[in-house]
Formats: structure tokens, C-alpha cells, sequence
């Protein structure tokens, strides 16, 4: 593995954690929340947002307007059966779903949840400098790169890795912050 493809496959974990940040809900309506949402479209699971209009008129209300009001029920009937644990209000024309204040209790929970998350995208990105690392290591007992080579494409992921793990720090931190705030 070389050192271009190491850093895009960072890039990936960093950009698979950010999905996984998106989908804990914290305590604002946030459209993001139903990004996971598939729903049983003529015998086919088709994203919730490629069916509906989704956006958020107020703090604690998500709007989703399906393009195709046929599919109204079978929207309301997916998102009641997702892990989002939110129910949906349908109107005939609109589904709506009303995001209930967090407790605190619930707020420390999310807040595991998005360290947990933190730690499977740390976890792949130093998974990704041990590939690229032994990977090296061949290459020098193989005579491809001199040691000086070896030991200098080894500091360079391992500032790559220092650096994609503080932007999942950063992230986190981020993301905790979003949750503890009321």
C-alpha cells in the first residue's frame, strides 16, 4: 500500500465516522437522522431522500414531504420500523416527526455512543498504518526501498495517522458538544 493510497483510505474512515456521528440523534431536528432510512419502494429499499422533500422547519419538527404521495404510508411505515426511534405523525400529506428534548441521563448515553464510534474510525485508521507499514517492511527485506527509504516513508504515515486521529478527536469533540448542549 502506498502512502497516497493510505491517506485516501483515511480519508474514507474519517469520512465512514462522520456518517456514523450523523445518524446519533442530539437533542435539534436534524435531516441527517434519516439518511439510513430505506423504504420498500415497489419491491425495491430506496433511500428515504430520493422518496421525499425532507427538511426541518423548526428546532424540534422534521418535515418529509414525499414527492409521490402514494408512498406517504409506506414512508411512515419504514421509519416506524428504523432504529431512529422517533414516531411519525402523518397528516395525509406530510409526515412529521417531533424530536423530544434529550435527558441528561440520554445525553451521557449518545455521548458513549459517539466515543464508541470515534474509536471503531481510530481503530481503522491504525489498522490502515499497520497495513502500510508492513507493507513497507517487505519492500526493505526485499531490497525495493534502502532502510533510510523505509524509516522515512514509516515517519511519514505515522504523521498521517497523528493527524487523521486528531481530526476524529476534533470531530468528536465536536459532536459531544452538539449532544450536551441543551
Amino acid at each position: 500500500m502506498k502512502l497516497a493510497d493510505a491517506e485516501s483510505h483515511m480519508q474514507k474512515a474519517i469520512e465512514s465516522t462522520q456518517r456514523s456521528f450523523n445518524s446519533i440523534r442530539t437533542g435539534r431536528a436534524n435531516a441527517a437522522l434519516l439518511d439510513r432510512v430505506m423504504v420498500e419502494y415497489y419491491g425495491s429499499p430506496t433511500p428515504l431522500k430520493s422518496l421525499a422533500n425532507i427538511n426541518t422547519p423548526d428546532a424540534s419538527t422534521i418535515a418529509i414531504q414525499p414527492y409521490d404521495r402514494s408512498s406517504l404510508n409506506l414512508i411512515e411505515k419504514a421509519i416506524s420500523m428504523s432504529d431512529i426511534g422517533l414516531t411519525p405523525s402523518n397528516d395525509g400529506s406530510v409526515i412529521r416527526l417531533n424530536i423530544p428534548p434529550l435527558t441528561s441521563e440520554r445525553r451521557k448515553e449518545l455521548v458513549k455512543v459517539a466515543a464508541k464510534y470515534a474509536e471503531e474510525g481510530k481503530v481503522s485508521i491504525r489498522n490502515i498504518r499497520r497495513d502500510t507499514v508492513d507493507n513497507i517492511r517487505k519492500q526493505e527485506k526485499s531490497s525495493e526501498v534502502s532502510e533510510d527509504e523505509a524509516r522515512n516513508m514509516q515517519d511519514k504515515i505515522q504523521k498521517l495517522t497523528d493527524k487523521y486521529i486528531a481530526k476524529i478527536d476534533e470531530l468528536l469533540a465536536e459532536k459531544e458538544k452538539d449532544i450536551t448542549t441543551v
